[in-house]
């Protein structure tokens, strides 16, 4: 059974950084693209960042040049660094795949940034 769980939230005033990690399990990671979404309260969700196998990247406009997705294949990690945080990042951020024909999310993980 394919399993993503998030970590890495925090309370974080404008222009401070945080990085988050999802651990997937169930599937042959290495294989398979990854993404990481966010949704703000009362907005939809909307994708952010993602990788593919191989390892090409891309963002949202509203997040590049500050945000940075990379995978760990070996430790089955998905990470997101994020710099430069300002209080319309925040959001509950949730990773992605897609497996057997369906998308698998993780439970998010919560991200404040305010003064």
């Amino acid at each position: 059974q394919v399993r993503l769980v998030e970590s890495g939230g925090d309370s974080v005033q404008p222009g401070g950084s945080l990085r988050l990690s999802c651990k997937a399990s169930g599937l042959n990671f290495k294989l398979f693209s990854m993404g990481w979404f966010r949704q703000a309260p009362g907005k939809q969700r909307e994708l952010v960042a993602s990788i593919t196998k191989d390892g090409t990247q891309t963002y949202a406009e509203s997040v590049k040049g500050r945000f940075t997705i990379s995978r760990d294949n070996i430790h089955r990690v998905l990470y997101l660094q994020m710099t430069d945080l300002k209080p319309k990042d925040t959001a509950d951020y949730f990773c992605r795949t897609n497996y057997s024909g369906r998308p698998y999310w993780g439970q998010g993980t919560q991200v404040t940034v305010s003064a």
